[in-house]
């Protein structure tokens, strides 16, 4: 939207000026003409009067005229343009904006802005699904090509038992990580539309982490690592299930991050009205840079690790949404190379309705 310059309002408004200027020469060349037609020459003073009102009244009527037609084609152009731009907007162009130009101020000024900003926010959302797309397709391109693949070389009559055996246990661990993919994509997708079923009840909350940590023992207990497990007594109420896949996805990435021989840390403490659980590695830790997206769907802060070793990237995002609906909160501490540490914390009572 082209801004008015002073110049051009100067134009517009001596375009009204003369408009006005010229009903007292239209008044004269009419009120002549009249009385001619009627063959009537009256005294200059009764003439001079019927000019001044005439012209008067054409002034009026003129400037009305003109000052309309001025004024509302720039009343006009502003709102033809956000007409234009939510139009396009509507059509999927997101990149649109409206310039505002120097009007910032008033309705106009707020209309454009909002539309702005709902074209932002749409482009970035935009951006987000396609992003996501993108993460979904290539997260199952990557098992589906692997199960084609052995399952190819399968039909070869050349192929020894053992090279069979290894080639099905590679299809059936790739077939369940695009179940356990197809799962979490479910259980995000519902969580942030928030259908999922929310059913907080008293529970204890160290008996469940300790569970959940014998049930990993193989993995740990295979890499050799030490566990050091410090649980204070702590019944809380919330959604017990839901809870165990926070603690099941922090606890899978500290042992699969850390190196044979590595130690983790599981720690539950009471604060007042609150629980403060932590879980600490001594792994390849996380960047700083790194660190602000960890929580975010299919980031994955080690681009180079190999992805048969298992993940999707949405165990972090699926935890932090588990935990904001518990009105808690999840946070990371790490350094490259000196492990990480994920602290969430949450309220001890926590009702459906909350």
């Amino acid at each position: 939207m082209k801004a008015p310059t002073f110049h051009g309002g100067i134009r517009g408004l001596a375009a009204v000026l003369a408009a006005i200027a010229s009903g007292q020469t239209a008044a004269y060349y009419l009120t002549a003409f009249l009385f001619g037609l009627i063959h009537w020459r009256p005294h200059p003073l009764v003439i001079q009067i019927v000019n001044t009102v005439l012209g008067l009244a054409l002034m009026v009527l003129t400037a009305l005229i003109a000052g309309t037609f001025f004024f509302r084609s720039r009343a006009q152009k502003p709102f033809s343009n956000i007409i234009d731009a939510l139009e396009r907007i509507a059509r999927g162009d997101f990149s649109t904006r409206v310039d505002h130009g120097r009007q910032t101020g008033g309705p106009v000024g707020e209309l454009v802005q909002s539309v702005n900003n709902m074209a932002l926010q749409l482009d970035q959302m935009e951006k987000m699904r396609q992003e996501f797309i993108s993460n979904v397709s290539h997260e199952i391109q990557s098992p589906l090509t692997s199960i084609r693949g052995f399952a190819s070389a399968l039909r070869q009559g050349d192929v020894g038992d053992e090279s069979r055996s290894h080639y099905l246990d590679i299809i059936e661990a790739e077939s369940t990580r695009l179940s356990l993919l197809s799962a979490n994509l479910l259980k995000l997708a519902s969580l942030e539309t928030d259908q999922v079923r929310f059913q907080p009840a008293p529970f204890r909350l160290d008996t469940q982490i300790r569970s959940l940590i014998l049930a990993c023992e193989p993995q740990w207990s295979g890499k050799h690592l030490g566990m050091d497990v410090s649980l204070e007594e702590a019944g809380i109420t919330g959604d017990e299930q839901l809870l165990s896949q926070v603690w099941s996805n922090l606890i899978f990435n500290s042992i699969k991050f850390t190196p044979e021989g590595g130690k983790v840390r599981v720690a539950l403490h009471k604060r007042a009205d609150q629980v403060e659980v932590s879980i600490a590695d001594t792994g390849i830790g996380i960047a700083p840079e790194d660190q602000p997206h960890v929580f975010e769907r299919f980031y994955k802060a080690d681009k180079s690790r190999n992805r048969s070793a298992g993940g999707s990237g949405l165990g972090l995002a699926i935890a932090k949404k588990v935990v904001q609906l518990h009105r808690g909160t999840i946070a990371v501490q790490s350094q490259p190379g000196a492990g990480a540490t994920f602290i969430v914390e949450l309220p001890r009572k926590v009702a459906a309705g909350d």
